[in-house]
């Protein structure tokens, strides 16, 4: 086929894709960063709109959103506003897709420099099979319009430099608004000002070696250039960033530091266990990225090494080198820096386009090989065949396609309870909906209450009589509400996996190809919160009658055994608490509290051995529940003060302001060293 034939394939392939990507996003959801992100943006357009009077853009101490550009964000908050969308989160959906499909397209144009319209072809198709990637492109104004930023800028850099020298500036500004645009978003975007210089001078010094001379004239030249455009770029990207306005040099910086290391951690399922995001293991982003990315897209990036002697001894070698530098070096950096992921691969989405171009360009070199026609069918029909299971997921759950899982772990049922499924909880919409419209068939006439483990207050803002709050699933006894949405995020892995979760009282249930991902539960009973109530305001006997009903509707509740465990003890029923405790364990063999409250037990009744057996399951089950560590401390002082110091010492890495570890640390010197205790008594006194 010719190439102007291959151009209108692509045209058409492409505009096919924009279609598809439009009905996958009818059904979209707002994912939690959303509703962080366009609250924050109308902070920022009443910081431009008051003239910088409203100051509430700066001052994020919860999200840290003052440290993000996220311009793409503030862009559509304006639009809404101008134009008076009220959908607003349709609009955002669309906005989203547009980056997406955006995206694709400047990949697709880089295959084109690259190998014609072939691989333009092929980019688009395996974007097309790619369910992360689309999945994200319906709700994600962080990080698909960074990724946008990111593939734009790598193409005009490597093509403005590998262009000949009447061409010195036709990229330069298209350069300058990939980079400002990038910077923009997050102020990671630097790296691309990195790039411009680092590939700068790597192109000069191939061609220094290879021709043995330099213009120095034009080296000069195109230097001034690039130095001017990195400038321009820099400070084009944070028009729109009022707290980049305030400092333009050190506040930059200073986001570039708190997203290389962000502050906040989240504990998240990985292997089949509960950990920390601070604590994730070095292969936590490699090992996401195999067993979420399609087989057909992986086996096109393995295919290119295979012919790696052949193209990088083409002209095209300076390209594939920085396009392969730029997917490898974000990726070997934050293994490096250790830093803190979660949320699987999606803040690296960014080299994403550059894996798919790879992915591409390995299966045209393969095409290119396979001289006999048989052989090309075979090939076809082997592609088609990897590619139905990426395909088949998005058919049947295209709002969930951000989740999906390929052969390599299973697929969704093999992930299930072993990796974060619907960390986004985008499923809250679809069991929104539902509960709205079984609400409005029930016609109960009266006014509910809605709780939810993410706000689901946009979904019910046409419904004043349902009322909406947050909860989190294991606390759902110890609040007042009718109806409960959850999804499966931070639902603990030994209940997903030995399918304890959904609850017996969920009247829907929501799946993701054939796993749950949300449960909308009807509340059959209070007793659980009345019972809860009357402990808080000191009934016992009352809450013990609350409890034990409670327990006869509902004995898979590790909290309201936790409750009565409490109201047992104060009864001064210790061996019924102890009961009731390790009822916990068996819905829940990491339940912290439980294991907490045992430990405590045991070191009341002077069993030391057995509350420190405790009290190292709880730093097992949760290393950032400090107090075991103070308690485990309390253990080993007088035999082993060592020993009870360095628990302390990790305890206070933690948090080095825990005043009960740091009062500890007093004791601990208490008696063998006063002056050392006296340090550590008046480090307590200046702490509330």
């Amino acid at each position: 086929m010719t190439e102007k034939k291959l151009k209108y394939l692509f045209f058409a392939v492409s505009f096919l894709l924009l279609f598809f990507m439009l009905l996958m996003t009818r059904k979209a959801g707002i994912t939690c960063d959303e509703v962080l992100h366009y609250n924050h943006s109308l902070s920022v357009y009443n910081y431009f709109a008051t003239f910088g009077n409203d100051k509430s853009s700066l001052d994020t101490p919860v999200t840290h959103l003052q440290y993000y550009g996220q311009s793409y964000d503030n862009i559509v908050t304006i639009l809404t506003k101008w134009f008076g969308i009220k959908d607003i989160y349709a609009f955002r959906n669309i906005m989203s897709l547009l980056a997406g499909w955006l995206t694709i397209m400047i990949t697709a144009a880089f295959a084109i420099w690259l190998e014609g319209y072939m691989a333009g072809i092929l980019v688009v198709i395996l974007f097309g099979l790619s369910p992360v990637f689309l999945g994200h492109s319906q709700n994600n104004l962080k990080d698909v319009p960074f990724a946008l930023g990111y593939i734009a800028g790598l193409y005009y850099i490597l093509k403005h430099l590998a262009s000949p020298v009447g061409h010195l500036r036709k990229y330069i500004i298209l350069i300058i608004l990939s980079i400002a645009f990038c910077l923009s978003i997050r102020a990671g975007g630097l790296v691309l000002i990195c790039y411009l210089f680092f590939f700068f001078f790597i192109y000069h010094g191939i061609n220094l070696i290879t021709a043995n001379k330099i213009d120095p004239l034009l080296f000069c030249k195109k230097f001034a250039t690039i130095s001017v455009a990195s400038v321009i770029a820099y400070f084009l990207g944070i028009i729109l960033w009022p707290y980049a306005l305030q400092n333009p040099l050190l506040n930059v910086y200073k986001s570039y530091e708190v997203m290389a290391q962000y502050p906040d951690t989240f504990r998240q399922i990985f292997n089949g266990k509960e950990e920390w995001s601070d604590f994730m293991p070095w292969y936590y982003l490699p090992e996401y990225m195999a067993i979420t990315i399609p087989i057909v897209v992986l086996s096109g990036f393995v295919i290119f090494f295979a012919f790696s002697k052949k193209i990088f001894t083409s002209w095209r070698a300076f390209a594939y080198g920085g396009l392969l530098f730029s997917i490898l070096f974000p990726i070997c950096f934050a293994i490096l820096e250790k830093a803190n992921l979660y949320s699987a691969w999606r803040q690296f989405l960014f080299v994403y386009p550059g894996i798919i171009l790879i992915s591409a360009v390995g299966f045209i070199y393969l095409i290119r090989l396979i001289k006999r026609r048989y052989l090309l069918w075979i090939a076809g029909i082997l592609f088609i065949i990897i590619s139905i299971n990426p395909l088949r997921f998005m058919f049947k759950s295209p709002e969930y396609s951000y989740i999906y899982f390929n052969q390599i772990v299973g697929g969704m049922e093999g992930s299930y309870g072993r990796f974060e499924s619907d960390y986004y909880f985008v499923s809250l919409k679809e069991g929104s909906e539902w509960l709205k419209n079984w609400l409005k068939e029930k016609k109960t006439g009266q006014s509910v209450k809605v709780m939810a483990n993410f706000s689901v207050q946009w979904y019910f803002r046409d419904h004043p009589e349902i009322q909406t709050g947050y909860i989190r699933f294991e606390e759902r006894s110890m609040s007042d509400w009718d109806y409960a949405i959850i999804t499966n995020r931070y639902i603990p892995p030994f209940q997903l996996i030995n399918k304890s979760w959904p609850p017996d009282n969920a009247i829907k249930i929501i799946y993701a190809d054939r796993v749950p991902v949300c449960a909308v539960i009807e509340r059959k009973t209070k007793d659980d919160y009345y019972g809860y109530k009357a402990i808080v305001e000191g009934r016992t006997k009352e809450s013990l009658s609350y409890f034990e009903k409670a327990l006869k509707e509902n004995n898979k509740d590790e909290m309201i055994y936790y409750n009565f465990a409490a109201a047992l003890m104060d009864d001064g029923q210790p061996e019924r608490a102890d009961s009731c405790l390790h009822e916990c364990l068996k819905l829940n063999p990491e339940f912290d509290l439980a294991l907490m409250y045992l430990g405590n037990i045991a070191a009341s009744k002077n069993r030391p051995d057995e509350a420190a057996k405790y009290y190292e399951m709880v730093i097992k089950a949760n290393r950032r529940y400090l107090e075991a560590y103070v308690e485990l401390s309390k253990l080993f002082v007088k035999k082993d003060a060592e020993k009870s110091r360095r628990l302390l010492f990790t305890c206070l890495e933690f948090d080095p302001e825990f005043k009960p570890a740091i009062i500890a640390m007093a004791d601990s010197y208490r008696e063998t060293d006063p002056e050392t205790a006296r340090k550590y008594d008046e480090l307590a006194k200046g702490l509330k």
